[in-house]
């Protein structure tokens, strides 16, 4: 079951330390998913512990106890428990860092230091490339103006922090706001930035993301078929049979999306706790629920496929993608690899499988979401090169590659350091 991950409910253990309080005598720690001064002062008010344990947070900001004790708590870059970047590379051999900040265990290598010629630079595209590569170029003494023709800044995080088990995304989306102000980044919302609008500027990075690829199905033009934005940013109405053409990442977020309604567990202990059969220690063996995992009756029934001859879900994060496989698992999504995709019509989405373009099935469906992987958003990157504009480009503009926040933060953020 899980125990760190971002779907865990904050402090989601600390019910267990609360029984060992006075019974002891010696100091009891209590640890898991605790991230914020909050959330680690609530523990330790409310006798659940005599102190509170932290690992990532500190990867996540080094000065997360002086700003704590400085009043300071909303600029501490937040710990989202993605695993990616710190435990997902310790298990694979790499060095250790962080999402949020690259320079986890690479300050001598990435340094952030003052510039020694201030320079006016634009960024346009307020993901977290754009975010990561404005911030940076800002503290270090730069004049910034953040363009982006979305009324809100978070790009493609504010379609992940609708999924349930995503919640902390929306800490993380709060924190660049936060950071954006206090770095002093002039941010121009709600306009398509073009070449007129980048004049002057001395540095010029373009970081406007990705675009959904076309997977050019025949019949996808029909009205039983969304693109995964529609669904997580639209807020398109979706059937109760669905089929999610795409089993990458964002395949499996539209998958789990789809298939809750209501209370996400993460956001109710109790809830989750009966999804995964965590039990009472005091009363079963071992904390597990004698009759196992009781997750709720998934609201839509979804299969999920994929091109490739492998294991769906293969490619997701080393220490997190077992735990998505198995909560769609247990919602009864069906996935299926290896598929041709044939046509799209009024009953659903007919494939085969193989070179050979065999055993045709009909996926019967009311909706079908195309998930089919993203091309870089590079219109405004190719109309600055045509003028003889020099620009730099980042994050998903750059290289379109499953909504790769680690990769873009630390592109932005090591591009501004060297400007």
């Amino acid at each position: 079951m899980p125990t760190i991950a971002t779907s865990v409910p904050r402090a989601g253990w600390a019910w267990v330390t609360a029984r060992l309080m006075g019974e002891v005598g010696i100091p009891v720690i209590t640890s898991n998913r605790i991230n914020t001064p909050e959330v680690a002062e609530d523990l330790l008010a409310n006798g659940a512990a005599d102190m509170v344990s932290m690992a990532r947070p500190f990867l996540a900001d080094a000065e997360f106890v002086k700003k704590a004790a400085e009043g300071r708590a909303r600029t501490i870059a937040p710990c989202i428990a993605c695993n990616q970047a710190c435990l997902d590379h310790t298990f694979s051999g790499k060095l250790t860092s962080c999402l949020v900040n690259p320079r986890a265990c690479h300050e001598t290598e990435l340094e952030i230091a003052p510039a020694e010629t201030p320079k006016r630079i634009a960024v346009v595209g307020a993901g977290p490339a754009g975010l990561s590569a404005a911030i940076t170029a800002a503290e270090r003494g730069h004049k910034v103006v953040l363009f982006d023709r979305a009324e809100v800044i978070g790009g493609q995080l504010n379609m992940a922090r609708v999924i349930p088990g995503k919640e902390e995304f929306h800490g993380l989306v709060d924190w660049f706001g936060v950071m954006v102000a206090e770095a002093g980044v002039e941010v121009r919302l709600g306009r398509e930035a073009g070449p007129d609008d980048l004049a002057g500027f001395d540095e010029v990075i373009i970081a406007t993301g990705v675009i959904p690829r076309d997977p050019g199905i025949p019949g996808q033009d029909g009205p039983n078929v969304l693109s995964y934005v529609d669904v997580l940013r639209g807020k398109a109405k979706v059937g109760r049979r669905v089929a999610v053409v795409g089993a990458g990442g964002i395949g499996f977020d539209v998958s789990e999306f789809l298939v809750h309604e209501g209370e996400s567990p993460t956001e109710n202990l109790p809830l989750w706790r009966a999804e995964w059969g965590v039990g009472d220690p005091a009363e079963v063996r071992g904390g597990l629920a004698p009759q196992g995992p009781q997750p709720e009756p998934p609201a839509r029934a979804v299969t999920l496929l994929q091109r490739k001859a492998e294991r769906p879900g293969k490619r997701l994060g080393k220490t997190t993608g077992w735990i998505h496989r198995a909560a769609l698992r247990m919602k009864g999504v069906e996935m299926v690899s290896g598929v041709n995709y044939e046509r799209i019509d009024a009953d659903g989405l007919h494939v085969s499988f193989g070179e050979a373009r065999e055993n045709p099935r009909l996926i019967g469906a009311d909706t079908i979401v195309l998930c089919a992987g993203q091309l870089s958003a590079r219109s405004l990157a190719d109309a600055l090169a045509a003028e003889g504009v020099p620009c730099h480009v980042i994050g998903g503009a750059d290289v379109a590659a499953e909504l790769d926040a680690k990769r873009a933060i630390d592109q932005g953020t090591r591009l501004a350091a060297t400007l």
